[in-house]
């Protein structure tokens, strides 16, 4: 079965919900193998514990221009 994993910041559900069908549909049309064979792994992190050029996404979120 082909597994596909994402590393993100936490989403809300229906979020979630939306990426995984997205994400098994288009892996299904590309590779020709049935949606019903892939298995989608979320892993979901609070933005302070993703960093980006040093900095955690919290503090860049923080300073960004809203």
């Amino acid at each position: 079965m082909p597994v596909i994993q994402v590393a993100i910041q936490s989403l809300p559900p229906e979020t979630k919900k939306s990426l995984i069908s997205s994400l098994t549909a288009t892996a299904a049309q590309v590779t020709g193998i049935p949606e019903a064979k892939f298995i989608v792994f979320i892993a979901e992190h609070p933005a302070d514990a993703i960093g980006i050029g040093g900095r955690t996404l919290q503090e860049l979120k923080a300073e960004a221009p809203h």
